[in-house]
């Protein structure tokens, strides 16, 4: 009978979404580790055995010198040299510290490479965000069926996960500031190389970090968005808003768009899951804007553990406002010289496509920076279980908030040879953190009067 229980336990607990969520309430002593031999974000203190990840002592808390606000970041690790570069030739070396995808892009072209430095874990969020996450510890719990949380907010809720939707909730509610107004391009490039300019006006208000946030104030929304396209001109004029909840079960995402041809604003339920996003070329679907977004139902997710893998990492270099677009755009890939990436220990999870549920993509392989919970890396497979494309995001940390993010996102498709990069913006203005905006801004109201402006 034992061994009956034994197994009944380890094939439940392996499926990951179905844990019961009374399997997620952490002890008194696991959550007296937040902040001890745990950071506050719930990420092992400690370096690694060979000392080749550092111990993390906070990470960046102040900007470097010679920083004024509105620059482009910086880079603190200007010194750095390269360790060693992976390619080709050497993979095999590697291949246990290695994503699928990053495999498959060595496998498949000679000019690409992956120059390795020393690794630095400069993430760092405000005192304020380690407070309500150690406070989150002893009350966050997932909705019945995962798809929302409560007992949750300003913070991390779930800093010593359990299983693996709670660490894709840790991703979705990463602290990002408390507003971003921002401008971006964005590049789907051919197979030839040849690209066309996409440009972006965003503005994201994260009601969920706000000081003195709570789950009644928040009225289940996590954030609201409003995107205005600038170019190329056949799409100027298009625009959109999107309000995300936290309990997804209670209320879904709620979108509305205005099309300069229709004068109108309507409803668009489409702006989720596997629609394709405009402007990519069909690269990339909704759901991998920011990585991943929106709701986790369509998965199962299953925590296969922390792994150390070679993941982008402090790409300062890519970020700078020095750069040109066409100094990062290459034929079938960005620059490899411009890229960097570090050792770090990573949460790898495996989000497999629920049975009579739809989307491109069968299976999805997550690793997540345990010092920030951002998706570094996203392994793509299709429906005959080939992969299929590689997400990267090169992150830097914005000091000035502080917060780690992606200074733009990149897909690679294996398929057609491919590739989209999103959210560079090293010709355009830094983005504005933690401005003043009013929930009033994200209304279809105000979409209308946009459309009419």
């Amino acid at each position: 009978m034992r061994k009956i229980i034994l197994i009944t336990f380890v094939c439940f607990f392996a499926i990951g979404f179905v844990v019961p969520n009374t399997w997620a309430k952490l002890s008194p002593e696991e959550i007296a580790r937040l902040g001890k031999d745990l950071t506050p974000l719930g990420a092992e203190k400690a370096a690694n055995a060979d000392g080749t990840i550092p111990a993390w002592e906070g990470g960046i808390t102040t900007p470097p010198s010679g920083y004024e606000p509105g620059m482009h970041h910086p880079d603190p690790f200007a010194g750095d040299k390269v360790l060693f570069s992976i390619d080709s030739a050497n993979m095999d070396q590697y291949a246990d510290k290695l994503t699928q995808g990053h495999k498959a892009m060595l496998k498949a072209m000679d000019t690409y490479k992956m120059n390795v430095y020393p690794t630095r874990r400069s993430a760092s969020v405000p005192q304020r965000i380690y407070d309500a996450t150690i406070k989150n510890a002893a009350t966050a719990e997932l909705v019945e069926g995962g798809n929302g949380v409560t007992g949750s907010v300003i913070g991390t809720p779930f800093p010593i996960p359990k299983n693996g939707l709670e660490v894709i909730w840790n991703s979705l509610l990463k602290y990002k500031g408390d507003s971003l107004d921002r401008t971006y391009a964005k590049f789907p490039v051919t197979r030839g190389g040849s690209y066309e300019k996409g440009l972006v006006h965003a503005m994201e208000l994260f009601l969920y970090h706000r000081e003195g946030a709570t789950e009644e104030k928040l009225n289940n929304l996590i954030f609201v968005r409003l995107t205005d396209t600038l170019g190329p001109p056949r799409n100027a004029g298009k625009a959109t808003i999107v309000h995300e909840t936290l309990d997804q079960a209670k209320e879904a995402r709620k979108a509305w768009s205005y099309k300069p041809g229709q004068r109108r604003v309507l409803r668009a339920p489409e702006i989720g899951f596997d629609n394709p996003n405009e402007g990519s070329d069909g690269i990339i679907v909704t759901d991998q804007i920011d990585i991943y977004n929106g709701s986790p139902q369509r998965y199962d997710w299953n925590l296969v553990g922390k792994k150390e893998m070679v993941v982008p990492y402090n790409s300062y270099k890519l970020h700078s406002g020095d750069l040109k677009y066409k100094d990062i755009l290459q034929k079938r890939h960005i620059n490899p010289e411009l890229a960097r990436y570090e050792l770090h220990r990573v949460w790898v999870v495996d989000a497999t496509l629920k049975q009579g549920t739809r989307h491109i993509y069968k299976r999805r392989t997550f690793y997540i920076d345990e010092d920030s919970w951002q998706i570094l890396a996203v392994d793509c497979y299709d429906n005959r279980d080939q992969l299929w494309k590689l997400q990267e995001a090169p992150v830097v940390n914005y000091y000035d908030v502080p917060t780690l993010m992606p200074t733009f996102e990149l897909t690679y498709d294996f398929q057609s040879g491919r590739y989209n990069v999103f959210g560079v913006h090293n010709e355009e203005d830094e983005y504005v953190f933690n401005k003043k905006m009013s929930p009033k801004l994200f209304t279809p109201a105000a979409l209308r009067r946009m459309g009419i402006r």
